[in-house]
């Protein structure tokens, strides 16, 4: 029976288009079926072609988490917090450039250098993403004192989406 009640509570929320318990009923764009999975955004018939990544709803309630708890100086949680969301959203390069920004906040730049190069690689298409990535990259790469590579990084960061 209780099966049966969240099969159909699932079937509700899908048809809402709304993840189930997702806060304030966020709604997933463009997405009629609560994907969880990264989103391109629908191209106009003038944009060039692209991605635009974007967090589901049970991913965005997980990286809210963990911006309150690395905000309280629970990096390990928050870092514990983002890995549950990145089981969700694996290829999201979002949630690698936010698990990178707790493992700066935690004092290891080069774990953050790393996670900001694996969201570069699955940010291809989206330059917002791309940015992100290289920002992240650019400030482990400022703590580890490589300022002329930080530079570069910033520049290209830059050059994709000025802040």
């Amino acid at each position: 029976m209780a099966a049966l009640l969240a099969a159909l509570a699932l079937t509700a929320c899908a048809a809402a288009g709304r993840a189930p318990g997702a806060p304030g009923g966020v709604e997933v764009p463009g997405s009629g079926a609560g994907s969880l999975r990264p989103q391109p955004s629908a191209p106009s018939p003038n944009a060039p072609q692209g991605r635009q990544f974007h967090l589901g709803p049970a991913a965005s309630a997980l990286v809210a988490q963990a911006h309150s708890q690395a905000g309280a100086g629970e990096y390990a949680a928050a870092g514990a917090t983002l890995e549950r969301a990145l089981r969700i959203e694996p290829d999201n390069p979002l949630l690698w450039v936010e698990l990178g920004r707790v493992q700066l906040g935690e004092g290891n730049p080069a774990q953050a250098d790393g996670m900001g190069r694996k969201a570069l690689a699955l940010a291809t298409g989206d330059p917002a993403a791309q940015a992100s990535a290289w920002r992240l990259i650019a400030d482990s790469l400022h703590a580890r004192g490589r300022t002329a590579e930080a530079l570069e990084a910033e520049q290209r960061a830059g050059s994709l989406a000025p802040q």
